[in-house]
């Protein structure tokens, strides 16, 4: 299984001390359907282009776009391009995903997209976020697998869990936690911590006001061992945010 880390220009020499694979979140679309990127170091060559829809317009010519991303590639030695898009599936970027996807498959490369892409760009890996508060972290990507016909067309997005549910959480969504929040939370109650084998990530409880709060939180042990789960079902590869585990890249696997 492949692992890559999505690094800024910015970011990248220091992040490069621990993996030699990358996404380089350097791409956003532009108006009138120009790919505008940030300024590359001169040797960044290889790894992926990583396109951000943030704040983007409607992408009203996916020819010229789709172009504009294939002549980058070329330029920059790319396997293929990460769709980094935030906002949900409509039609504008479907279409271009889609028309993406043959030209990135034509020229051999391979093209990353968000799970909610994944019927609408069969020639895509959709990306399966790792960030679960419920079920069976294994079933969940099995049943994934499953769906997609081999975890060989899948790649994992491993997002770094910390979050406070107020119980009961009837919605199964809770409050996000920064790094600091959940270590001031986690000085003051000085919790018993426990391994949650179903969902892969540690725990511990907490009251306050009379509410009883559940706490999830993924360290360098939970976010091994859901890379080592995907890569024995067969999953291709498999992203981390540098900010987010850059604190934990020493104790990190990150070559399977």
């Amino acid at each position: 299984m492949q692992i890559y880390l999505a690094v800024t220009p910015g970011e990248y020499q220091e992040a490069a001390k621990y993996n030699r694979a990358f996404a380089h979140v350097a791409y956003r679309i532009g108006p009138g359907s120009t790919l505008l990127r940030q300024n590359l170091l001169l040797q960044t060559k290889g790894g992926l282009l990583s396109i951000s829809d943030r704040e983007a317009p409607e992408i009203s010519d996916a020819q010229a776009l789709c172009a504009a991303v294939l002549r980058e590639c070329g330029r920059r030695g790319y396997t293929g391009a990460l769709l980094d898009f935030e906002r949900p599936a409509r039609e504008d970027r479907v279409l271009f995903a889609q028309q993406l996807g043959r030209l990135l498959s034509t020229s051999r490369r391979t093209l990353y997209v968000p799970e909610s892409y994944a019927h609408a760009v069969t020639t895509s890996i959709p990306l399966i976020c790792t960030a679960l508060s419920g079920g069976s972290f294994t079933e969940r990507l099995r049943d994934a697998a499953a769906l997609r016909g081999s975890a060989a067309k899948l790649a994992l997005d491993v997002q770094r869990l910390r979050m406070d549910f107020r119980l009961p959480a009837r919605t199964g969504e809770g409050t996000p936690l920064s790094a600091e929040e959940l270590h001031r939370l986690m000085e003051r109650e000085s919790p018993a911590v426990f391994f949650s084998q179903e969902l892969c990530a540690r725990y511990f409880t907490y009251s306050r006001g009379g509410d009883t709060h559940f706490v999830l939180f993924d360290d360098a042990d939970t976010l091994n061992q859901k890379l080592k789960v995907g890569a024995s079902l067969g999953f291709s590869a498999a992203f981390l945010m540098w900010p987010e585990i850059r604190d934990l890249a020493g104790t990190l696997n990150l070559s399977r």
